[in-house]
């Protein structure tokens, strides 16, 4: 009988490309959803902010509570390498632990039962195995590792280190082998994907990829995550506004907009040229705005937060991600005058009100519209909705589409189909199937 693998993936995205890289190099196993069957247990942690930290340790000691006896219990990822000598000594429940560098060595490790931490930040190569999960038509792929920014708030750079580009060739072949396991939606993501191929001297790499992209017969449609505003030029975003393939999907993390705090936050690009930029990507035919902003950032004043409120009121993005600030180690923010937790929550509350309402009426511009939308198979709701992704949305993150009729008989998950929205409900809308496309 093949021995059992449970695999918990934490955070974003690009962690979980890692954990299909290690189910990749442990193809032996069967996967299973209980942990308690499991031979071995994976946790990938994530270790940006104090909540991803929690959730990571809670994760941890809940699958050791678990697990069945001489089972593995492995932890890896962003907490493991940024905290490695405590936790190595906190946590005698672990069997082994390992931080970002050795993926495609898991299968050495569980192997001889031993722990691994190489120096540099693992970068995946064009021949990687890598399993796909959640999807049979949409892969995410990650670009870059690393990051040259120096936000005040964000310790990645200490512990992925400097921003480390995959080739041309790399990232085309990976997507050429997936398209022929039938992949044809992708989302190519990094911690800042507009700095593509700057390590290697390359300004706008990303025009290059988004060409290279577009020669694969068989990718149907593609969008770029984790835009860098101060890297993020306006070739480029005239470059993605007149592709094929790539949709006007822009997703650019602001973390604020009032000039003193984007200087204090070190993000290099002031006010006005972010609303140009806005504007810019905001005129594009079908184009879809998603951003995200920190709340209680070190000497953000009361002048400051109306500010982005009233900006978040006025400008109507798609989608809005809003973060309470988390004070970390290693970060320029960290020996600031910092902003009292109870005024951090009150501006939570108020903000969170803002970014319903902006996030409601995004989906209200979008009844009685056709549009295209891939089949996700069953929806959220049961057995009595098929589920459904407009093509420019990224997986998971940016909602679901209910289709309650169909003038094209049975949908098949995975096919491409146009859909007129006939109501909306509960930031979900319903909708049509009209035909296959």
């Amino acid at each position: 009988m093949s021995k059992k693998l449970y695999l918990k993936s934490l955070g974003c995205n690009k962690n979980l490309v890692d954990s299909e890289i290690m189910l990749g190099r442990l193809s032996e196993y069967e996967l299973c959803d209980e942990a308690e069957q499991a031979d071995v247990l994976i946790v990938n942690t994530c270790g940006f902010i104090n909540s991803a930290k929690e959730e990571s340790i809670s994760s941890i000691l809940e699958l050791h509570s678990l697990r069945k006896q001489n089972s593995l219990l492995v932890v890896s990822g962003c907490l493991m390498q940024r905290y490695k000598d405590e936790l190595m000594k906190e946590l005698p429940e672990v069997d082994i632990f390992t931080g970002v560098a050795d993926y495609e060595k898991i299968d050495e490790m569980i192997l001889k039962k031993s722990s691994l931490f190489s120096s540099s930040t693992y970068l995946q190569g064009e021949n990687s195995k890598r399993v796909i999960t959640g999807s049979n038509f949409h892969a995410f792929i990650k670009i870059s590792e690393g990051c040259n920014q120096s936000c005040a708030f964000c310790a990645i750079p200490s512990f992925k280190g400097k921003l480390k580009s995959r080739s041309l060739q790399s990232i085309s072949t990976e997507v050429q082998n997936l398209v022929k396991q039938g992949f044809k939606d992708f989302s190519f993501i990094a911690q800042d994907s507009s700095s593509y191929m700057l390590d290697m001297g390359v300004k706008d790499g990303l025009c290059l990829l988004i060409d290279e992209i577009e020669k694969i017969e068989g990718v149907k449609s593609a969008r770029i995550l984790y835009l860098y505003p101060s890297s993020l030029s306006t070739r480029l975003i005239e470059k993605i506004i007149s592709s094929r393939v790539f949709v006007n999907y822009f997703d650019m993390p602001l973390q604020h907009i009032s000039d003193k705090m984007l200087k204090i936050m070190r993000r290099n690009t002031p006010k006005k040229s972010l609303l140009e930029k806005l504007t810019l990507m905001k005129n594009a035919k079908n184009c879809f705005l998603r951003t995200a902003f920190i709340v209680g950032h070190p000497e953000e004043s009361d002048e400051d937060f109306a500010e982005l409120c009233d900006f978040i009121k006025s400008f109507e993005f798609d989608r809005i991600s809003i973060f309470a600030y988390s004070k970390e180690e290693d970060t320029a923010a960290f020996s600031m005058k910092q902003v009292p937790f109870k005024l951090i929550n009150k501006r939570m509350k108020i903000i969170e009100k803002l970014v319903d309402e902006s996030i409601n009426k995004s989906f209200e511009k979008e009844l009685g519209k056709v549009l295209q939308a891939y089949c996700l198979g069953s929806s959220s709701e049961g057995e009595f909705f098929y589920g459904a992704k407009d093509i420019r949305w990224d997986r998971d993150i940016d909602g679901e589409i209910l289709i309650n009729e169909s003038l094209c008989g049975a949908l098949k998950m995975g096919d491409l189909y146009e859909l007129q929205i006939t109501q909306v409900l509960d930031k979900k809308l319903l909708a049509k199937a009209i035909r296959k496309l």
